[in-house]
């Protein structure tokens, strides 16, 4: 249903019809517009300028440690397997990509959720019946197993491809200088 929902346990969800659920508007100055913490801590944020949005991750070098160059990007960029392919939800649609749990293997910080992953989800088994104001009958809610769809953050392959493009070039470079 349409609407905006704001849950006790800290869900907020936000729906409409034929136009934008969500609007967030920074204005006066540039910066961040929506900051995303896991324990109190700043993992990411979403940044906007006049002129364009930033997805932003935390990649200071102060939160790092045991810093090493990259080696056999080539090897593992040889293993990934892009696909064309279309959703099922969208089937005129052709995109490129890859399969999630095919990623995982050579990149695992691409992926989130397992491969066949399930999980449990609260439904409405029999909705609330109402004689106009007044509650006549509670919501009968039930449980029921689900897919647990993987996901792929492709941004994640990007220092892959590049330390795979430097490879190639030191390989290029020697095969010039023979």
């Amino acid at each position: 249903t349409n609407g905006i929902r704001l849950a006790q346990a800290g869900l907020i969800s936000a729906s409409r019809a034929r136009n934008v659920a969500l609007l967030l508007n920074r204005t006066g100055t540039d910066g961040s517009i929506a900051l995303f913490r896991n324990d109190g801590s700043t993992a990411g944020d979403i940044s906007v300028s006049g002129t364009s949005t930033s997805y932003n991750t935390s990649s200071d070098y102060r939160l790092k440690e045991n810093v090493v160059e990259m080696t056999g990007a080539l090897d593992r960029v040889a293993q990934l397997k892009p696909s064309r392919f279309n959703f099922i939800a969208d089937s005129d649609t052709t995109v490129d990509g890859f399969l999630a749990h095919e990623v995982q293997s050579v990149v695992p910080e691409a992926i989130t959720g397992t491969k066949d992953g399930m999980k449990d989800e609260e439904y409405e088994k029999t909705p609330a019946v109402y004689d106009g104001d007044e509650l006549v009958t509670e919501a009968v809610m039930d449980t029921r197993s689900v897919p647990d769809y993987q996901g792929i953050d492709q941004s994640k392959l990007v220092p892959l491809l590049v330390g795979a493009i430097q490879e190639l070039k030191a390989e290029i470079e020697l095969l010039k200088n023979k």
